[in-house]
């Protein structure tokens, strides 16, 4: 699967580099081709619709419809009517008979999007699904054939639910035949650039802006954040940058979580020696000391340099060292080497 131009309709892509990306891109591909069922697991954010879309395209079913289901935005005593449809006067309100989603997907592709919080309830249905190709609307007599290719995602862990009784093992195992897990953008930030460069194209197009390139101590910056939304968060980020065009307003959000300590925390790499790590560590427990000060003095650096009890020349060095946004404590961004 190769990186595509920005559109408002692109094919989906998964976009990155990085080692684990790549191997993700090639288990979608033997994925694709085998067409067995699929289950993406990750956190919130990673891309696992971009996954099952993905999947999907590069199917021979790609011609055929491609359906979504939000498992928990589904009402509890409307699941298996939206999953599997209902003839005419089936309950109360049923005025004429519906396909569900199901059926929608005949022929094609059914993604069933957090299937850990479907109803255990409506799983043995499912369940038959998977088995014998075959289901029942509500209020039917007969059974009908159905040919899917189901696709289900999760941020849960599955294994803990079957335990505390909440998802079928035997289900589990049926959806689970190929497991495409996605990683957290933290443990691929290699790949934050490439996703700037994306979303920035997409959202100026999509907007009809033409913003100015990322400076290189923002494009630092979030390099080294720990982005607890993932990919999501950083698209949100660049949409936040191309509607306000200000790099400031952009690293605020993150400014305040980094003055919490949530933004960036010192992750242990085992491939770094350990005089390495410590060095790391050190630098990332200083960024965090600065950037603490700097935000209790509203960026006043001569003020932050006097609590600090260093010198203005040498928290300008630091601040440059460490990447912190280029931010004046009034007017326009600007390099620290370029302030009287």
């Amino acid at each position: 699967m190769q990186l595509i131009a920005p559109s408002l309709n692109p094919v989906p892509a998964l976009l990155g580099s990085s080692e684990a990306m790549v191997a993700v891109r090639r288990q979608i591909e033997q994925a694709a081709a085998a067409g067995v069922p699929v289950l993406i697991t990750g956190e919130s954010g990673t891309g696992k619709n971009i996954v099952a879309q993905s999947l999907h395209q590069l199917s021979p079913r790609r011609d055929r419809p491609f359906v979504s289901v939000n498992c928990p935005s589904l009402p509890h005593t409307l699941v298996e009517s939206e999953l599997f449809g209902y003839e005419q006067g089936a309950f109360t309100g049923a005025q004429r008979a519906r396909a569900g989603k199901v059926e929608q997907a005949q022929r094609g592709t059914l993604f069933l999007d957090e299937i850990g919080d479907l109803d255990i309830s409506v799983q043995a249905k499912l369940l038959q699904v998977l088995q014998d190709f075959r289901f029942s609307r509500l209020g039917a007599v007969e059974d009908q054939a159905v040919d899917v290719w189901l696709i289900c995602a999760t941020h849960r862990n599955l294994h803990s639910d079957i335990d505390a009784g909440r998802f079928r093992g035997d289900l589990f195992y049926r959806i689970n035949v190929v497991s495409i897990e996605l990683p957290p953008l933290r443990e691929h930030r290699s790949d934050v650039p490439l996703l700037l460069t994306h979303f920035l194209r997409l959202y100026e197009l999509k907007f009809g802006r033409q913003i100015q390139p990322l400076s290189r101590s923002v494009v630092q910056l979030l390099e080294g954040y720990h982005w607890p939304g993932n990919v999501r968060e950083l698209e949100n980020l660049v949409k936040r940058y191309v509607v306000l065009g200000s790099e400031d307003a952009m690293v605020e959000a993150l400014r305040e979580k980094d003055a919490a300590g949530e933004a960036f925390p010192f992750l242990p790499d085992a491939k770094l020696p350990l005089r390495a790590q410590t060095q790391r560590a050190v630098r990332m427990l200083e960024r965090q000391i600065i950037l603490r000060a700097l935000n209790e003095h509203r960026w006043n650096r001569r003020k932050t340099a006097k609590s600090l009890d260093i010198s203005y020349r040498a928290l300008l060095y630091k601040i440059k060292d460490a990447g912190l946004p280029r931010l004046r404590e009034n007017g326009p961004t600007r390099l620290p080497s370029e302030e009287n």
